[in-house]
């Protein structure tokens, strides 16, 4: 294999634009010492220490996935989010290949983005959190919508379509532009294509099969395990499971529940085997869902391995 070439200080020139190009060129470059020092811009050269520490990370790996794992291996996570959701989405996609049901990509979004949650009559709604700040703001409506969210005049409702297997198909069509709401409720179809996108990706990275249900509750006097899928559904479930008395706030904050049973009794710990593990999603106080699809492989109590 070719040593990767050099980038040279004075190819960098007075500002980040050379370096900028080379990286386009060729992200595998390496950059000699020196290159970042000929950047001007403080906050430019802090941007690039960071972007070519991930760039050097990648290289390292054996693969996507092991790089992924890797971040979360070390005492502090210091990849910017933004990396670990664009990592997630190409893993989501490689895991999702060959797959004929619309609704587990769209299931998968929420893997990578962050969501809006809307709980009004009981009915749990899931939309794409830059897609509604977006309209919000009046981008969706160009230079004249800034005008009216500018003058603070009322724009118009926007209903963004919801997605079910009525009309999946159409995920097809616009799946970039992340305009389509979901009900995560008990039963709906998407609930149930979250579901079985959770058992790919655990089976993706960990090569163990396990069979996750939506739930309505937890009725387990000799509950043993839970993971929650997102930072305010960890503490709730901690919370809980130790008998700590809740406002009724923090559960109207529980989107959705769900059982996982490995389909190797052997795969998880002697002291589990047989036992289910409680799963959790919730919004938190700003009805916003951002998912840790990490703490599904980090979490589980597995067996140590041989």
């Amino acid at each position: 294999m070719a040593r990767p070439e050099i980038l040279p200080i004075e190819e960098s020139g007075p500002n980040e634009i050379a370096l900028h190009q080379a990286l386009l060129d060729d992200p595998r470059r390496e950059v000699g010492p020196g290159v970042l020092e000929g950047i001007e811009d403080a906050d430019a050269r802090d941007n690039y220490r960071v972007l070519l520490a991930f760039f050097g990370r990648l290289k390292r790996a054996t693969s996507l996935e092991s790089s992924y794992l890797e971040i979360f291996s070390e005492p502090s996570v210091s990849v910017p989010p933004l990396f670990i959701d664009q990592l997630a989405q190409i893993i989501v996609r490689n895991v999702l290949d060959g797959c004929e049901d619309p609704l587990e990509p769209r299931a998968g979004e929420l893997f990578y983005r962050e969501q809006k949650a809307s709980t009004d009559d009981g009915v749990v709604m899931l939309a794409d959190l830059e897609t509604v700040e977006m309209h919000a703001s009046g981008q969706r409506y160009g230079d004249l919508g800034r005008l009216v969210v500018e003058a603070q005049t009322p724009l118009a409702t926007v209903e963004l379509e919801v997605l079910d297997t009525e009309n999946a198909q159409a995920y097809w069509l616009r799946d970039q532009r992340h305009d389509f709401v979901v009900s995560l409720n008990f039963g709906r179809a998407v609930n149930k294509a979250f579901c079985r996108l959770m058992e790919k990706w655990i089976g993706h990275f960990l090569g163990i099969g396990v069979n996750i249900q939506p739930l309505r509750a937890v009725e387990d006097r000799n509950w043993a395990w839970h993971i929650g899928l997102d930072a305010e559904s960890t503490v709730l479930l901690n919370d809980l499971w130790q008998g700590k008395d809740l406002e009724p706030g923090r559960f109207r904050r529980l989107l959705a529940l769900f059982r996982l049973d490995t389909v190797d009794a052997a795969a998880m710990r002697a002291d589990m085997a047989g036992k289910p593990v409680y799963l959790a999603l919730s919004m938190n106080e700003n009805g916003v869902v951002r998912m840790k699809p990490q703490n599904l492989l980090l979490n589980l109590p597995l067996a140590p391995a041989s």
